[in-house]
């Protein structure tokens, strides 16, 4: 699968000699200013988008492990492009400490190409490592999602997460728009383990997958140390690569675009001619009565055990 590519042969040659030996951090990305054009912060600006990029460090490699074979071509062609663009930016990247952790930088795409159907792009990684999953919205410190008297206190305290249970059961005719309070949440949460209802956030999450949901990130890491906006800019040719892959599909995944995301997805011109939806963002009370997040989820019936 690897052996058209420059990073394919690095997998290859690390499995019989090792990773490369570890270099000192560079500081340079993780000091950069909020704002600061990474697109300038070349070694040698004048380098065209040709040249063989300097090696993807292992550990990034080692991480696609976890994203399905169909991505990896594509994905590596995105690293590529990150090197080119920004050669010191993944070095820098492995040897620091960063959100996910665990291997999981591209767990959003164990989803294999051919089954996406729908792309929900967040911003980023949560930013507590119990939280940060890999995948967008999933939030891992979240277990059950009901307790006896309503939605469990973990879904209560992510507001986000809250108000998107809410739309899905208005959308399931089971909660009215105009009481969503807990009262009325009391007894559907005292049915669910009966009623065929899902139980945990990871039933939910391998629901959206069996939709075909990409829970893509626009920047894939956090770290406490770098501002967002400079790791969200240095991810920008990988999320090239991964929305030209997705423009190849014989038909092209629905975008679900909530707040802002929309404005960020104009710097990855390959995301343009998609469909998409929009609707404001589940942090807004206003989301849990938004007609067409109804209209696009209430079929899929999400929150039923497969």
């Amino acid at each position: 699968m690897h052996r058209f590519s420059r990073a394919g042969r690095q997998i290859e040659a690390q499995k019989r000699t090792g990773p490369p030996p570890q270099k000192k951090p560079y500081r340079g990305l993780a000091n950069a200013a909020p704002g600061y054009n990474l697109a300038f912060f070349t070694t040698d600006q004048s380098m065209p988008d040709t040249a063989v990029p300097a090696a993807i460090p292992a550990a990034i490699l080692d991480a696609l492990a976890l994203a399905d074979a169909s991505w990896r071509p594509h994905l590596i062609a995105g690293l590529e492009a990150m090197m080119r663009a920004t050669p010191d930016y993944l070095p820098a990247l492995a040897q620091d400490d960063y959100l996910p952790t665990g291997q999981r930088l591209f767990a959003a795409f164990s989803l294999p190409l051919d089954r996406v159907r729908y792309v929900l792009v967040g911003e980023g990684p949560y930013p507590r490592a119990e939280s940060a999953t890999g995948v967008c919205f999933m939030d891992g410190a979240v277990g059950a999602l009901w307790s006896d008297t309503g939605l469990s206190k973990p879904v209560n305290r992510a507001t986000s997460l809250r108000n998107f249970m809410k739309m899905l059961l208005v959308a399931d005719g089971r909660l009215q728009i105009d009481d969503t309070g807990g009262a009325a949440l009391a007894p559907i949460a005292k049915a669910a383990p009966g009623d065929g209802s899902i139980l945990t956030l990871a039933e939910l999450q391998d629901n959206l997958l069996g939709e075909g949901f990409l829970l893509l990130n626009a920047s894939l890491v956090f770290r406490k140390h770098v501002a967002p906006v400079v790791d969200a800019r240095a991810w920008v040719p990988f999320q090239q690569a991964v929305f030209a892959a997705l423009a190849a599909c014989f038909d092209k995944p629905t975008l679900v675009l909530w707040g802002k995301i929309a404005e960020q997805l104009k710097k990855v011109p390959e995301s343009e001619g998609f469909p998409q939806v929009h609707a404001e963002h589940p942090y807004n009370l206003s989301f849990i009565g938004h007609q067409g997040m109804h209209q696009l989820f209430g079929p899929m019936q999400l929150l039923r055990k497969r």
